[in-house]
């Protein structure tokens, strides 16, 4: 079984859960102008979305056009989005700004996500929850990124199952950049910051601005 193969078995549970808790807080109805920041149009199929989702992200995966005219499927950077001040009722982002890489980035996507719409939901795993999500490990994430270069590939159990090169596990470290509550709070200074939990532990990030 592969990494991916484990991530289609656990994530649908937390991601329907959170999608519910969106819905029934944000309440987007018929006539709702939704921007999806990194996400994919499959995820909006499976809630039973009744309104229209525009979808930016930096590739377009095979097959991502074909579930509907409600669901605009655009090649783009988040960090710099070509929309005006308040084109969307609601921006919308699922695990995607941990995946920026560096401050700066994720200050800019963060910009834009409050810029261009008047509602926000911006989700991302907690730095301080002890299991790393993308690796699927205890705790590595608390090490320096150059001992975790030297971790990764046979402490994980990413690494075990991906056997990823030197070139992977550089590139892994250079994309992954778990956020802390007071970065977050940083951030998103006009939104509330909630707390998904895990087994009375704080699991991720969310923040709202409605």
């Amino acid at each position: 079984m592969k990494l991916n193969d484990i991530y289609r078995r656990i994530s649908p549970r937390f991601r329907s859960k959170r999608m519910a808790q969106f819905l029934s807080m944000v309440r987007p109805d018929a006539g709702s102008r939704v921007i999806d920041l990194g996400g994919y149009p499959w995820v909006w199929a499976e809630s039973g979305a009744q309104f229209s989702v525009v979808l930016v992200n930096i590739h377009v995966p095979e097959g991502a056009k074909g579930y509907g005219a409600r669901f605009q499927m655009l090649e783009g950077d988040a960090t710099r989005l070509s929309f005006e001040d308040r084109s969307f009722d609601i921006v919308y982002s699922n695990s995607v700004i941990e995946h920026l890489g560096t401050w700066d980035k994720q200050q800019a996507f963060a910009s834009e996500a409050r810029r261009v719409g008047r509602k926000v939901w911006v989700q991302t795993p907690a730095r301080w929850f002890p299991v790393e999500p993308h690796l699927v490990t205890l705790f590595v994430h608390y090490f320096s990124k150059d001992v975790q270069r030297h971790l990764l590939r046979w402490f994980t159990v990413w690494g075990w199952m991906n056997r990823p090169s030197s070139q992977q596990v550089a590139d892994f470290l250079a994309e992954v950049r778990l956020l802390t509550l007071r970065e977050m709070k940083e951030l998103f200074p006009d939104c509330q910051i909630l707390r998904e939990r895990l087994f009375g532990l704080t699991k991720s990030y969310i923040a709202i601005r409605l």
